[in-house]
């Protein structure tokens, strides 16, 4: 009898395998992928089915149909949006010959009247962050990946319960996964005094039990609609420098003001609406800036888009490189598109660089790098491992237009996290962005192509097969 019973499992399992298998085939969306899956699945079931069906899902359905279900409402506020903006179409672009795909990618456009301002390290971007919510006098939206009842974590919060002192709206969106360690108690108080707060519901539910891979990644701050900021910072003590071993934190912020907000704001408002079914009642009416007519376009990114936006957004932004592309991203294994891009960056004589970390905070992706020497550095490619701390910025420069954002060069940033980039389209910020990098450049030392040659060929091996499984992680 147990011989039977275990037959028919086994049964059960190898043909649930299969028809995974063929679900992977189907609907994958990178070839590396779903021939790691499909394998996987056919050789070793009993490991790779479950965490196929935690890992293995690569749309996030749902929300096309949420949006779809609040179509006549969102619609509305998007029309009005469009029309608004209107008058702030720019003139011209840095990047002409690539303004319509980036604004068909983002499905948003360009626009003009804008003031960037770059934040650079926690202690810069919270201070901004801190006193635009106490000058706040109608609305605050917040959304981070992490939230943490420390330091940083407490100080938002006190700002944010005293504009709720001003009967100013507070809207709070976390993401459940990254924020696990938050009490109960620090969204309590929230609430208590009135203000809504919501996870971003990409963990399982009913219908989706095993579903816990998507994350929403954006990092989003609007008030009162008339800054938003928007990079690589968390609310967490470790983004100023108080990791016990990540330290110093390197990373990087924007604070944007003018009718670029209104983008930033749209993002927010399709994930609010996923998340509570819910249409805040906000200022649709984009202002020009007081100081700076900065082009700027807002690009939200996530597993719900039809094609990969994040990873055609920064292979068009390297292939329109003429003189610079210098990348800086805390985690380096980009697909074959921004791959090939970077290559030829660096034929056509482009000065290409790469900062990525020496000192990680993910095993995988440090050993998939490694992968890449050999293929970038005879296309002229250089890269660099930043040796002051850990560097967790995600930021491009290409000539004369620069990307700030939230988007790591990864598979999961490219196709399994919600993200969200500010592209400017400016010489003079794109040249505060170089000075910025330049700095980094000099605590960064230069790899050597033969770095990777010379390891053991068990690290070599660990490298590789890290690389293949990067899709899954």
């Amino acid at each position: 009898m147990h011989w039977l019973i275990w037959t028919g499992v086994a049964i059960a399992v190898e043909g649930l395998a299969l028809g995974m298998a063929v679900h992977s085939v189907m609907r994958g969306r990178t070839a590396q992928g779903t021939v790691a899956w499909t394998m996987s699945l056919i050789f070793l079931p009993w490991l790779a089915l479950p965490l196929y069906l935690v890992l293995g899902d690569r749309k996030f359905s749902g929300y096309v149909r949420a949006k779809t279900k609040g179509a006549e409402e969102l619609d509305k506020i998007a029309k009005v949006l469009k029309q608004a903006l209107l008058p702030f179409a720019p003139h011209e672009t840095k990047i002409a010959s690539s303004t319509l795909a980036l604004e068909k990618l983002a499905h948003l456009p360009f626009t003009r009247g804008n003031q960037v301002d770059l934040l650079i390290n926690g202690k810069a971007t919270f201070d901004a962050l801190i006193q635009a919510i106490d000058e706040a006098t109608s609305y605050v939206i917040v959304e981070f990946y992490i939230f943490r009842d420390d330091g940083v974590g407490r100080r938002l919060h006190a700002s944010l319960l005293n504009a709720r002192k001003r009967d100013v709206r507070v809207y709070l969106l976390y993401d459940e996964f990254g924020s696990y360690s938050l009490p109960s108690s620090y969204l309590k108080a929230l609430t208590d005094a009135g203000c809504e707060c919501s996870g971003f519901r990409t963990t399982p539910r009913k219908r989706r039990p095993f579903r816990i891979n998507f994350r929403n990644h954006r990092k989003i701050v609007v008030v009162d609609g008339s800054v938003a900021l928007v990079g690589g910072h968390n609310v967490g003590d470790e983004y100023l420098s108080l990791h016990k071993k990540l330290t110093p934190w390197r990373d990087t912020h924007v604070a944007i003001r003018g009718p670029a907000v209104q983008c930033v704001q749209m993002a927010f408002l399709e994930d609010w609406f996923w998340a509570t079914r819910k249409v805040p009642e906000l200022d649709w009416q984009p202002q020009a800036a007081k100081n700076g007519d900065t082009i700027v376009l807002i690009a939200p990114s996530s597993p719900a888009d039809e094609i990969d936006t994040c990873s055609l957004l920064f292979t068009q932004i390297a292939t329109s490189a003429k003189k610079r592309l210098w990348f800086a991203s805390p985690y380096f294994v980009p697909d074959e598109s921004l791959t090939s891009a970077l290559q030829l960056a660096g034929l056509r004589g482009a000065d290409t660089k790469v900062i990525i970390p020496d000192l990680a905070d993910r095993l995988g992706p440090k050993l998939s790098s490694f992968t890449f020497y050999d293929e970038l550095f005879p296309a002229g490619v250089k890269l660099y491992r930043y040796q002051h701390g850990f560097t967790h910025q995600k930021v491009a420069v290409a000539d004369d237009v620069t990307c700030v954002g939230t988007a790591n060069l990864d598979n999961r940033s490219f196709r399994i996290n919600f993200e969200i980039t500010a592209v400017v389209a400016d010489a003079e910020f794109a040249a505060q962005a170089a000075e910025m990098l330049a700095n980094d450049l000099q605590q960064s030392r230069a790899v050597e192509r033969t770095e990777f040659r010379d390891k053991p060929f068990w690290f070599r091996f660990a490298c590789r097969l890290s690389r293949l499984m990067s899709p899954l992680q």
